[in-house]
């Protein structure tokens, strides 16, 4: 059966065609600038990346491109061939406790979340809308960043704020990347052997936040409201305190927005390092000596050790602890510095583990908590939920 994983952005169009249930990828690829003339079509045939530069206006234009490069290359036949999209939707709010299948309503209701993910939600709807008016008869599904965090208790999710600000409009922690947590987090539990683990999972980035996984259930993750909350990342602050906002805003003359929009877009790796939002530019200026390099760098260290060594308080202890994503899963220098920070835990890395790629365990054998590097694959999570509400 083959599915396609979507995920729609403000300008970009990501997607990838899989074989399911063998979860084969078939093929993957990108369409970017949309919205302008010069957008570029990116579509992976036999293992080598096809581009094609080509105005594109809008979504349901990004959507017909990539239908018409999957018969162009003969990836698939027809449209017949496929039987189901997946969309990953960014808010789910507490209106979608699980993936579900896509009508009217369920639209209607993404959109009257917009107020919580401004700059995603609209985004998805787009791709949502596109892929139903050129695969009207095949079956469409939403699957929320937010849905694995469901399982969170109160005293994780609710901010000692006002009761009537989260009764009123919804003010909590929501956390995101749900998908990439779950995959990791079960794959983690295979690997261990055990159902019942307590796993904390880091998926570190652009974008990065890290969830305790007790059980297969999320208790607690770094991001909040908003993806801002929680660890340093590549553009983002994380945890500030909000007081900041209005001295800034006074002193530089900017509205809240804008302020808001620096934490968001001017800090973390690159706000304190002042070189790029990068981790390899901030590692390798780092090893060469650099000040403020070294200092973004350790900052998100002491940060992401901050949230492990809460989460284990909080489960009660710790069996693994799993790097994933683009940092996560290619920068041995941060994992490093990350099992170091947390040793106290009894957790010894595996130097020469460490410096490989793809899934392995990079503790010593006799480490009371491993250490894993899972590479995360959000479409096949995507994949999955379909095909669990097809049948």
């Amino acid at each position: 059966m083959k599915i396609i994983a979507v995920n729609a952005g403000s300008s970009s169009l990501k997607f990838q065609l899989l074989n399911m249930p063998e979860e084969h990828e078939i093929t993957s690829g990108l369409v970017e600038r949309i919205g302008y003339d010069n957008a570029v079509f990116t579509i992976k045939i036999d293992g080598k990346k096809v581009k094609k530069e080509t105005p594109v206006p809008n979504h349901k234009v990004a959507v017909e491109l990539v239908i018409e490069g999957l018969l162009e290359h003969k990836v698939i036949a027809s449209l017949d061939e496929i039987k189901g999209v997946g969309h990953r939707v960014v808010q789910g709010g507490e209106l979608f406790k699980d993936s579900v299948v896509i009508t009217d309503q369920v639209v209607k209701d993404i959109e009257s979340l917009n107020d919580l993910a401004p700059l995603h939600n609209p985004a998805n709807i787009t791709g949502i809308e596109a892929f139903r008016e050129l695969l009207p008869n095949v079956i469409q599904v939403a699957v929320f960043d937010t849905t694995f965090h469901q399982t969170m208790r109160e005293d994780a999710y609710l901010y000692a704020a006002p009761y009537d600000w989260y009764k009123k409009y919804g003010v909590r922690k929501y956390g995101f990347h749900g998908t990439s947590h779950q995959f990791v987090s079960e794959r983690a539990q295979e690997l261990l052997g055990n159902k019942d683990a307590k796993i904390i999972v880091a998926h570190l980035g652009n974008g990065a936040s890290l969830c305790a996984v007790d059980g297969g259930k999320s208790v607690d993750t770094s991001m909040g409201l908003t993806p801002l909350e929680g660890i340093p990342m590549g553009t983002r602050s994380g945890n500030i305190d909000p007081a900041v906002l209005m001295l800034v805003s006074e002193k530089e003359n900017k509205t809240y927005e804008e302020v808001l929009n620096d934490l968001n877009k001017s800090s973390g790796y690159l706000g304190v390092s002042g070189i790029s939002n990068d981790s390899r530019d901030i590692v390798e200026n780092m090893l060469q000596g650099h000040y403020r390099a070294t200092l973004a760098h350790r900052i998100q260290i002491k940060r992401i050790a901050d949230y492990i060594g809460s989460y284990y308080v909080y489960m009660g202890g710790l069996d693994a602890i799993c790097f994933t994503a683009g940092i996560g899963e290619n920068a041995p220098e941060v994992r490093k510095d990350v099992i170091n920070a947390i040793k106290v835990l009894g957790i010894t890395l595996d130097e020469e583990e460490n410096q490989k790629r793809g899934e392995r365990m990079i503790s010593t054998a006799d480490s009371k908590v491993k250490a894993f590097i899972i590479p995360t694959n959000e479409e096949v999570m995507i994949a999955r939920e379909v095909l669990r509400l097809n049948k």
